[in-house]
């Protein structure tokens, strides 16, 4: 074990932050050091007239051979800063990008980050694809039969995990499966495994005028997390089952009774030994190692930041997992119950109940022996009161390994005193990422090993993508310009002007047409039947729009956010209403 030690000028720097009140502290929403600074120009959609000032997969290593005059010369050159950027020549001609980059949706200074927060599953620990859904799925189906009575031929159901992504929303009620956009409107509608039609997909969902859906009730589940994989395809396949009308013990159960019991048992599958014995026994077929874990947190801890663990996992899957992650290998029973990788962590909170542990102040924390994984009560907070003035650290130095409480307990164990100093980790949007952010104010990651796939397709598909923007402008022009002609007539309309329109309309169906292919072509690259993930149609989903707005950062992983310093400042793009997307565009013309 690598020993965590301090540099002189960071101790000093730690200090200095520390004794500060807390009006003085660094916050870590103050980006740039003048607060009344803007971000008046930044880069922000493709603009299918110029070149991409971003190479994937690039970096910075090296000298470039080719001067970065071309992108920013004449705009140094302008502000009278020519010849002042001394290392101006050392950046590569094209900014670098990849999916190990983290991402930023609202402005983080991680100098005014007291403490960084992880989840476990999918997060730290990622899992092999669909072998560890595989267990799930499988002890599921065992339960659904023996358990619960449902026909035998269930157990010839097979798990095809690539059917779904990320996003969608279950309508329990119905037994429908729904992409829609961030304005709530369905975009793409499946009921079981076969799709819906656009006729009955608008009657349900649009045609409606007595009550808008929010899908929010309690009918309506979103696809936050890869867990609900499993959950899907085992209700989708029931449907399925269930509108064959060939079994007659599932004519009585409604299709989000169904559902329910679906997720009890794949819940009871992660409770009851049938994943966490079976991953003890061969860890390295179902999670995968990633060498800059131990580093990463090794880092933070270096730095002064206090790192903790925060997962709904009991403290025996936690142990097995994490042993692993730390060891790189399976261990041996005694070298397990040393629990070596605690040492990465200040705190460490197991079987933590979230949603529920962000928002109920009246849940109890329990102390739990890592040696045997027996629990012992706490007096919580008043416990940490009755202790004195360091009752923080002494009660930490009993043990600091929880289950259960709340995020009141954390805080105080962590002697935090606002939610802008703890940036959490996770990769479920509502438990780890909204839920946390709207209610505590905690800054946010969110981690989406999709990503990767998705920023690959979107560079392979740029030429498409442009010849999709260009044309919808062209049908933008059409419909402008036939709106042009209709304002000069007075009355009726002359056989010149109806001859105009009629040719307008019969140039927008043939450009409309042509649209429609690619477009289809396009979504189809990034997923045959749900397409692009932050997108649906036109409009950013309603995935998008959730992560856009509570995700202060995201990445595909973890560990990516190792690769930044703890003096990184990390900026957004300037956000844009479609007027001023118009005024940006070199192809439009402001008319004053």
């Amino acid at each position: 074990m690598t020993p965590l030690k301090h540099s002189r000028s960071f101790v000093q720097k730690l200090s200095t932050v520390q004794n500060m009140s807390n009006d003085e502290r660094i916050s870590s929403y103050d980006v740039d050091s003048d607060e009344e600074a803007e971000q008046l120009l930044a880069e922000h959609v493709i603009n299918g007239s110029n070149p991409s000032t971003s190479t994937l997969g690039g970096d910075y290593s090296g000298e470039s051979t080719m001067s970065t005059s071309s992108r920013f010369g004449p705009l140094l050159s302008d502000l009278g800063l020519e010849g002042q950027i001394s290392t101006l020549d050392k950046l590569p001609p094209k900014r670098p990008l990849s999916s190990d980059d983290v991402f930023c949706n609202r402005e983080l200074k991680l100098d005014g980050v007291r403490a960084i927060g992880f989840d476990m599953d999918y997060t730290l620990a990622q899992y092999q694809q669909p072998a560890f859904d595989q267990l799930a799925f499988d002890g599921a189906k065992e339960k659904l039969v023996k358990a619960l009575g449902y026909p035998e031929e269930v157990l010839d159901f097979e798990y095809d995990h690539n059917f779904w992504v990320r996003g969608l929303i279950i309508d329990t009620q119905r037994g429908n499966f729904l992409k829609i956009d961030r304005h709530k409107y369905v975009r793409i509608a499946y009921h079981g495994f076969n799709p819906i039609t656009s006729k009955t997909r608008k009657a349900l969902y649009s045609r409606n005028f007595n009550k808008v859906p929010s899908f929010s009730e309690k009918s309506f589940v979103n696809m936050d997390t890869l867990f609900q994989f499993v959950d899907a395809s085992l209700f989708a396949a029931l449907i399925d089952m269930k509108d064959s009308g060939k079994y007659e013990s599932l004519n009585d159960k409604s299709y989000e009774k169904m559902y329910k019991q679906v997720r009890e048992c794949v819940d009871l599958c992660h409770r009851d030994g049938v994943i966490k014995d079976e991953v003890a026994r061969n860890p390295e077929k179902y999670i995968v190692l990633d060498k800059g874990l131990v580093p990463m947190l090794e880092k933070f801890r270096n730095d002064g930041v206090k790192v903790f663990l925060l997962t709904n996992s009991y403290w025996e899957y936690t142990s097995v997992a994490m042993n692993y992650l730390f060891h790189e290998r399976k261990v041996d029973e005694p070298l397990m119950k040393e629990n070596q990788w605690l040492d990465l962590f200040d705190l460490v909170i197991v079987g933590s109940c979230k949603p529920a542990y962000l928002v109920d102040p009246y849940l109890d924390l329990f102390r739990v022996r890592p040696e045997d994984g027996s629990l012992l009560n706490t007096d919580g907070i008043f416990e940490i009161e009755a202790l004195g003035k360091d009752g923080a650290k002494i009660f930490l130095d009993k043990g600091k390994v929880f289950q259960g409480g709340n995020w009141q307990h954390l805080t105080r164990i962590l002697e935090i005193n606002a939610g802008e100093e703890i940036l959490y980790v996770g990769d479920h949007l509502y438990s780890d990422v909204l839920r946390s952010k709207r209610t505590l104010g905690w800054r946010s990651a969110f981690i989406m090993p999709e990503l990767t796939d998705e920023m690959e397709t979107f560079h392979q598909q740029l030429p498409l993508k442009r010849q999709i923007t260009k044309l919808r402008k062209l049908r933008d022009e059409l419909s402008l310009y036939g709106d042009l002609l209709r304002r000069t007539q007075d009355g009726d309309m002359d056989l010149v002007t109806e001859d105009k329109l009629e040719k307008i309309m019969e140039d927008d169906l043939k450009v409309k047409n042509v649209l429609t292919v690619l477009a289809e072509r396009y979504h189809a690259a990034f997923h045959p039947i749900w397409g692009m993930m932050f997108q649906a149609g036109y409009q950013d989903s309603r995935f998008a729009y959730f992560v856009q707005n509570y995700a202060c950062l995201y990445t595909a992983k973890a560990t990516n956010l190792g690769l930044a310093s703890t003096s990184r400042s990390f900026r957004t793009s300037s956000e844009m209403l479609p007027h001023e997307k118009l005024l940006q565009d070199d192809s439009s013309r402001f008319l004053y």
